[in-house]
């Protein structure tokens, strides 16, 4: 519920901006430029004395080989600077849905965030996730609308479309001063002063433009009226054509970014550092301070013992593990005693370098090493256990690869390197197949896996080859078939072997597995070699005719006969074998693929194309309907052929400018197609990987 700020005449809050630290996270869609923001803002507070390029590759951020190679951020970049007298900690996140888990594991340490995007309407769609996690955890966040200089459509219309996928209202606090497509300025919403940029320099105070008057009025119209829902008093004026006061305004905001009530939007052209300075400013001004936001985060929290959380874990070449941690209360010091673990260093980070430090306070980001069997997400306090404090939602992976290290040699480094992988970006998941054996390895998509794979050999030396996962097929039986004999009988000196069955064999109902049971009668089988009987129906049962495992078969032992000498369970075990390989193919065998229910997540205007997608991959639609706290999303159920998986994040994806997902759970096993069976059939036995595709 959101609370109504009331001020009372002269109470108005009149306090210096307090020095100390901002924590802020870069966050946006890919390509919005959150890294040349992260370059900009180190320029001009001087932390860097000249600004890198991503295309060059020296960047602060981005630094990795990884993020290099493709020219995107792959990993959260920390970097700290001071302005005005506030140490700032800048994290840069990925800006790919395929690195999202980076983006909020990194947002649950900060104090606010920058939302980073671009000038055109069929992109804003793309913010819609970030919004909501946002606004779920209550962070304050201010727009960032950078690239000005490519803007392709009025100021106004993009603050509509901004509105259309945020739940809550925008507000501009500046408004942008155009020259055909140049930015040359800003007015101020508060004060309604107009500024001209400079390269390389300030801003510089101007006359107001006479021809931005009606544009201008009507933005700061909306943002006063968004600020006057959550404050009597300024309503009260506005209602009585009373002019509020800049404090007021700037109180106001303040107040209301803090609680994560409005989201102030400001307009730039990071590449030339314009709307830098000012953005700096406001959050100097107007973020809260860690101890406003630790306020909110330790509510349930008792004491006053150290409390940090991990929000990114690293493994780097030279200093080994590196936990990059939010200090919440207390203060760490050098050699620490953390979840009864010794720290290492504390770091301060400006990319890949490191400053050493001895102490630092609560309010700090800083990186720690050594913390062995810490984990992204983690609680660390000198008191264990430690109190838990709320991490983000771990996202399900959606894209799999099976991998195989290039050399066998290095099969039995495999587990050690992926452990380590998964300490780093806990998206990832892996598996060591039951029917298929295969190494799989899980993620968030195609890239995701391809970088997961890049640092497997960049790190630890462990080149792989790859290919897409085995489907889980498996066989049943059509019809029954009974009495079908089986006998072993072999002499090879001294006592032989002998045994004598005779079984029925049944189709189940899909889902009930396997059952065996016997009716033999008078002793024509010893019971001392019944489990011999079962022993090999079921391992027979584990490859059957087609080349797949076979469930829903019931196996009934109705007679047989056995050698007072040469019987044994061994033997009857090999005579239920072959009893098997008889009677199964008379049963008409037919392959089975496993389907899953698969809950899609689309955008309402997406919701037709994605059910011609689901159709088309021979998928039966459950039905749709509105996702719960989700205004313009739909929700669409359907069952899927697993065969039919491997792309589809790809393909929906690209239907839904990259916002849709999908969670799936294993559902039922049906048979596959006659047609498509018979593709698998060929393709299993030429050594395919039995996809059907």
């Amino acid at each position: 519920m959101r609370l109504r700020v009331t001020y009372r005449k002269g109470g108005f809050m009149n306090e210096k901006v307090k020095s100390g630290s901002r924590n802020v996270a870069i966050v946006g869609p890919y390509l919005s430029g959150k890294t040349t923001l992260l370059e900009s803002l180190l320029f001009v507070t001087g932390a860097i004395s000249r600004k890198g390029n991503v295309k060059d590759g020296n960047t602060v951020g981005d630094s990795t080989g990884e993020s290099r190679d493709r020219q995107m951020s792959v990993e959260v970049s920390a970097a700290s600077t001071e302005f005005n007298g506030t140490r700032f900690t800048f994290i840069d996140c990925p800006g790919s849905v395929e690195f999202a888990q980076e983006t909020y594991n990194a947002l649950m340490g900060v104090d606010a965030a920058i939302v980073v995007c671009e000038p055109i309407r069929d992109r804003v769609l793309t913010l819609a996730p970030l919004f909501k996690f946002l606004d779920d955890w209550e962070i304050p966040h201010i727009v960032f609308v950078n690239k000005m200089d490519r803007a392709n459509i009025h100021v106004l219309e993009t603050l509509h479309a901004l509105k259309a996928v945020s739940s809550r209202p925008l507000v501009a606090h500046q408004y942008p001063i155009m020259n055909g497509e140049q930015l040359t300025g800003f007015i101020d919403m508060v004060s309604e002063q107009a500024y001209q940029y400079h390269p390389g320099a300030p801003a510089d105070p101007i006359p107001f433009p006479e021809s931005l008057k009606a544009e201008e009025h009507i933005a700061r119209a909306e943002m006063l009226e968004a600020l006057a829902d959550f404050d009597d008093h300024l309503l009260e004026e506005l209602l009585e054509d009373i002019e509020p006061p800049q404090e007021e305004i700037l109180n106001d905001l303040k107040l209301e970014l803090g609680a994560d009530l409005v989201v102030p939007v400001f307009f730039g052209v990071a590449e030339q550092d314009y709307g830098v300075r000012p953005l700096l400013e406001a959050l100097q001004r107007e973020a809260p301070e860690p101890e406003t936001t630790a306020e909110r985060r330790l509510k349930n929290i008792k004491g006053n013992t150290p409390l940090a959380q991990v929000l990114k874990t690293y493994y780097t070449p030279q200093g080994g593990k590196l936990s990059l941690v939010r200090i919440w209360q207390g203060k760490l010091t050098d050699g620490i005693v953390l979840n009864g673990i010794r720290a290492g260093g504390i770091y301060r980070l400006m990319g890949q370098q490191q400053q050493l430090v001895n102490e630092v306070a609560a309010g700090e980001i800083v990186a720690v090493s050594r913390l062995e069997g810490i984990k992204t997400g983690d609680t660390i306090s000198t008191e264990t256990p430690a109190q838990e404090l709320p991490k983000a939602e771990q996202l399900e992976p959606v894209y799999a690869l099976a991998i195989t290290p290039e050399k066998r040699n290095d099969e039995v480094k495999l587990s050690s390197a992926i452990t380590k992988l998964l300490e780093e970006d806990p998206s990832l998941a892996w598996e060591q197949h039951g029917d298929t054996h295969e190494v799989i390895l899980w993620g968030q998509g195609e890239i995701h896996l391809q970088v997961a794979l890049d640092r497997l050999r960049r790190k630890y030396n462990l080149p792989m080859t790859t290919h897409l996962p085995q489907v889980p097929y498996k066989e049943t039986i059509r019809k029954p078939v009974a009495s079908v004999h089986g006998r072993y009988k072999h002499q090879s000196g001294g006592h032989g072997q002998f045994g004598d069955v005779f079984l029925d064999i049944q189709p189940l109902p899909r889902g009930t597995g396997f059952n065996f049971n016997e009716t033999i009668v008078g002793g024509v089988v010893p019971k001392q070699y019944i489990p011999g009987v079962e022993m090999g129906v079921r391992e027979f049962l584990t490859h059957g005719p087609l080349g797949f495992p076979m469930v829903d078969v019931a196996v009934t032992l109705t007679n047989g006969s056995y050698h007072s000498v040469d019987s044994s369970e061994q033997a009857f075990r090999q005579a239920a074998r072959l009893a098997m390989q008889t009677g199964i193919p008379k049963a008409q065998p037919t392959l089975l693929e496993p389907i899953l229910r698969v809950e899609v997540t689309t955008p309402s205007e997406f919701t037709s194309k994605v059910l011609q997608l689901v159709s088309g991959r021979r998928g039966q639609i459950l039905g749709y309907e509105g996702r719960n706290d989700w205004q313009g999303w739909d929700n669409v159920a359907a069952y899927l052929p697993q065969a039919e998986m491997q792309n589809f994040i790809v393909e929906l994806r690209s239907l839904t400018l990259g916002v849709g997902s999908f969670h799936w759970v294993y559902d039922h096993l049906q048979e596959v197609p006659e047609k498509l069976a018979e593709r698998v059939l060929a393709g299993n036995g030429n050594g395919g990987n039995g996809n059907g595709k």
